[in-house]
């Protein structure tokens, strides 16, 4: 009928935008937060608890294909199971209108990639606390055989602690389950790997078969850039710089943190060897060397004993954008978001 408003966009059809105040599966989708190639995140309303979600609804030929959507039930059933301090809590996962999405705490604060751009290199100390946590997430889901495979300062948020002695709260966030089931699946063009560029492990780069190890590597690079500002390899185009995690040995990250004590070196060549049998064993094994190495004192490093926001611009690394799976940059983060556990 004329002057009637047009029908709203099917939920497969629509743009990210068009969704706002839409309802479903019982949750008003507000406004995006963040979108990948293959999905969307919302912050959205839980109506049936009246509580803020963060919903990620996963772009429309995923539900199409039969084996993504097995491992997509089989896995996020894993994901919600996870019962660990460190890890989003997933709420629900389903489809809806041939969509299939996911329901997740939302989380106020931001991620380590923001800090690090902000503040530049972190303390010994600061470095360890937010590491443990991480590791222990990691640890966590190995115990029930998820790989995360993409451990990088992008995938780890930091939320507010809860006390002097525990100033952070860090969440691991993005559990590889679009990015494993993909290349299993063969909707990944032909060679993609997953993990980005500047934290993947070797095994990755060649294809071979990984295990909770490739996570390990990852996390020492992410340990080496919060030390230094920058990660282990910088090199100048995508190729040179998977060159280097395959051949190139681990930089000293004393040359840039000369405060260090010496032992940090050792622990992180070792988390960053090149053959998976040479790392540690898990990656809170590998946290505690490094607790370990870095000591009482744990360096002091740019900035110390300053306050929020102390210290950025002033040892902060010369270095762009981090790189994505494509190459690309990534966009800034707005102050208040949200992370799901399986990132787009």
């Amino acid at each position: 009928m004329p002057g009637e408003p047009p029908e709203p966009p099917s939920l497969a059809a629509a743009e990210p935008g068009e969704l706002d105040g839409r309802t479903l599966a019982g949750y008003r989708l507000e406004h995006v937060l963040g979108r990948g190639g293959m999905a969307v995140v919302y912050r959205a309303e839980d109506l049936r608890l009246g509580r803020t979600v963060a919903v990620k609804l996963l772009a429309p030929e995923l539900a199409r294909n039969e084996t993504f959507r097995k491992r997509f039930v089989r896995e996020s059933h894993i994901a919600a199971s996870l019962d660990h301090p460190n890890i989003v809590p997933v709420y629900d996962a389903g489809e809806v209108e041939g969509v299939l999405y996911l329901a997740m705490r939302y989380v106020r604060g931001r991620d380590l990639r923001a800090l690090l751009d902000r503040e530049g290199p972190l303390t010994g100390a600061q470095t360890v606390r937010i590491a443990v946590q991480v590791a222990s997430a990691l640890d966590a889901a190995h115990a029930h055989e998820l790989v995360h495979r993409d451990v990088k300062p992008g995938n780890v948020l930091i939320a507010e602690g809860t006390d002097p002695d525990h100033p952070e709260h860090a969440y691991l966030t993005d559990f590889g389950l679009t990015k494993k089931s993909l290349s299993l699946t063969g909707l990944t063009s032909v060679g993609q790997f997953v993990g980005t560029l500047d934290y993947v492990a070797p095994e990755q780069i060649s294809g071979k078969p990984v295990d909770g190890r490739c996570d390990v590597y990852s996390l020492g690079c992410v340990v080496f850039e919060m030390l230094t500002g920058g990660p282990p390899y910088r090199r100048d185009d995508d190729l040179a710089l998977l060159w280097a995690h395959l051949n190139d040995p681990p930089p000293d990250v004393r040359e840039q943190r000369a405060d260090l004590p010496a032992g940090v070196g050792a622990v992180l060549e070792r988390a960053m060897a090149k053959r998976p049998g040479e790392r540690y064993g898990s990656c809170l094994e590998f946290v505690a060397a490094l607790r370990a190495a870095v000591g009482a004192g744990g360096g002091a490093g740019p900035g110390a004993g300053a306050g929020p926001g102390a210290g950025a611009g002033a040892g902060r690394s010369e270095r762009g954008p981090e790189r994505g799976e494509a190459g690309e940059g990534r966009p800034p983060l707005p102050p208040d978001w949200a992370r799901p556990v399986f990132e787009p």
